[in-house]
């Protein structure tokens, strides 16, 4: 089955996602965009997802635990797991690893942490977009440990991408699909991947239209990382 999705927005957690991305507004707009799949991927956290997946089922729309995390060496890796379990498990080393650096909301934006109405319930302190203290073999392998699955995040951009700090895409490290958000952009280095294409929205409006699909067996969280952990299609 063929299914319409965008694996990579960003909540008001994000200090950069603006205050209107609340769980509601979110599932909202991807159910008026015809959207099936979601992934919300905050900055080195996942404080809004548990709530995301819950309001999804109302919509029935698939949401897929996830986040975008800072490694070392300032690469942005999207990482995605099975059970909203594993990813707190995973998010927890990963917010404990981070500079003890408070956020300038003024500089930054909020960080909110956000209910089933949208209500503010919480707000972290701790600035989430530093990096990091695990380099991105070591995140390969912790979410490999939970049988998660890592995608480069837009490796087309001119920062935090593994191809604009390393040059290169590492052969150990074993992804088969990296991320793109312009569909004309062509390197060489990046030939031999499969490509995915999501928003990174950090606005209501740049949520992905119902314009790139899926083709999975089921509607479920085990099809979706299967199919992203497969070089060849189905």
């Amino acid at each position: 089955m063929k299914l319409y999705y965008d694996l990579h927005i960003h909540s008001a957690l994000s200090p950069c996602g603006d205050d209107s991305m609340t769980p509601n507004n979110i599932v909202n707009m991807a159910y008026l965009k015809g959207l099936d799949i979601l992934a919300i991927t905050d900055h080195n956290s996942y404080y809004n997802v548990e709530t995301l997946i819950e309001l999804g089922k109302s919509k029935d729309i698939l949401v897929i635990p996830g986040m975008e995390v800072t490694t070392l060496e300032d690469i942005h890796l999207l990482c995605y797991f099975d059970s909203i379990n594993s990813l707190k498990e995973f998010g927890e080393k990963i917010f404990n690893s981070l500079p003890s650096i408070d956020n300038n909301k003024e500089l930054f934006g909020n960080q909110l942490i956000l209910d089933k109405e949208d209500n503010v319930i919480g707000e972290i302190q701790k600035l989430l977009i530093n990096g990091s203290e695990f380099s991105i073999d070591r995140i390969y392998t912790m979410v490999e440990e939970k049988n998660g699955v890592v995608i480069p995040a837009h490796v087309d951009k001119k920062s935090y991408s593994i191809l604009s700090v390393l040059g290169f895409i590492p052969e150990q490290f074993n992804v088969k699909f990296v991320e793109i958000k312009n569909k004309s952009y062509c390197n060489k280095l990046i030939e031999s991947y499969r490509y995915i294409y999501n928003s990174d929205a950090h606005y209501l409006g740049d949520i992905n239209e119902a314009t790139n699909q899926l083709d999975i067996k089921e509607k479920s969280i085990g099809e979706v990382l299967k199919y992203l952990k497969m070089r060849d299609k189905y």
